[in-house]
Formats: C-alpha cells, structure tokens, sequence
C-alpha cells in the first residue's frame, strides 16, 4: 500500500531538510503527471498519496511561521 510520511516525521526534520523533501516531493508529482499523460502511469494511487505529502510538507511549514510548532530540538535547545 502506498502511504505517505506522517506529519510528525516532518515536523522532526529542520528548515533545509523539510525544504529538500518538499522539492523532491514535487519533482516526483511532475513526473507522476508526465506517465499519466504518456500513458505509463501504473500506480494511479501514488499521485494522489504525493499531493497529500506535499500538503502535510505545506501544513508543517505554515506552523511554524505562525509559530504554532517549532522545529526539532537541537543540542543547544533548553529542555
């Protein structure tokens, strides 16, 4: 079954990792859009679980600019 990456994975990862995923993320969906339309797609599920990952990429983000998140805790963080 394909599934995506829950959103507490995302949020232990920092600003450039997140960034990263995100891209790769998208990347993947252009070229998922590109098999569809070529008629090679064989997995239809998969679109559908990378535009979900995207939006978990999009939700942990927007938290933490509105400061409802923080980002993973590093060694010089106060516990």
């Amino acid at each position: 079954m394909a599934t995506g990456t829950p959103a507490a994975d995302l949020r232990d990862l920092d600003q450039e990792a997140l960034t990263a995923r995100l891209r790769e993320s998208k990347e993947e969906l252009f070229n998922l859009r590109f098999q569809m339309a070529t008629g090679q797609l064989t997995n239809n599920r998969r679109l559908r679980v990378v535009r979900h990952e995207i939006a978990r990429i999009y939700t942990v983000m927007r938290e933490r600019e509105l400061g409802l998140a923080t980002g993973p805790k590093t060694e010089g963080d106060a516990a």
